[in-house]
């Protein structure tokens, strides 16, 4: 049997509520013994649930719940966030331009899957997300599957594709993530041409499937 570690909490609403519930699960993680690769995506996106559940007007003064459940040392994380609201979240895909709107594509994109749940008991939902560790399950959709290009979060950029800087399109090599002194991810990509990037796990790129050339010179979408 798997082996299934499990944390029930609730957090008072407030915006120190999102760098707790971070906190929680880091130290979680580390009493159950899983390994770095999901508690850094699961940071980022425990953190965009619980920031929007603060968003959420909600009767009277009611709490946050926060259930982490953990398989097999973090090969597979379970994160619900649940409020009184009412109303379903959906994916925004916001502009170029405007700097919010972008937390639950994120989620979308980091998340082995997600999805909401009406509470059993009480009023409101339950928004919940799924992550693993390579092999565990399918990876999330890559961009080669979205069309010609798309605008995802920096968190899920890969080595092999493109992604549109200082007006040029540049192929990736690498990709790497460190953390803020605050608990946020931060991702260094290594670029074929000029300085690497450092950008805030969250912020959007425009990227594509890789390009290569053919020997008559026609370029075609990577595999």
């Amino acid at each position: 049997m798997a082996e299934l570690c499990e944390v029930n909490v609730r957090l008072v609403r407030r915006r120190s509520s999102v760098p707790e519930a971070r906190a929680l699960l880091r130290a979680k993680l580390g009493e159950w013994r899983a390994g770095e690769a999901p508690a850094d995506v699961g940071e980022l996106v425990l953190s965009e649930l619980v920031t929007n559940a603060l968003r959420v007007a909600v009767p009277g003064d009611r709490m946050i719940g926060v259930r982490i459940v953990c398989r097999e040392r973090g090969a597979s994380l379970r994160l619900e966030v649940s409020d009184a609201g009412g109303g379903r979240p959906v994916v925004r895909r916001p502009g170029e331009l405007e700097t919010g709107g972008r937390g639950l594509m994120l989620v979308e994109a980091l998340a082995y899957r997600w999805g909401v749940d009406e509470r059993s008991a009480g009023i409101g939902k339950t928004v919940w997300a799924e992550v693993v560790t390579p092999g565990a399950a399918p990876e999330p959709v890559a961009v080669e599957s979205l069309g010609a290009e798309a605008e995802i979060a920096a968190a899920t950029v890969r080595p092999g594709q493109s992604v549109r800087v200082w007006g040029a399109w540049c192929t990736v090599r690498s990709v790497r993530s460190e953390r803020y002194a605050s608990g946020g991810l931060t991702v260094v990509i290594g670029l074929d041409d000029g300085p690497g990037l450092r950008m805030d796990g969250a912020e959007p790129l425009l990227a594509r499937a890789g390009v290569r050339q053919t020997a008559a010179g026609d370029p075609v979408v990577a595999s």
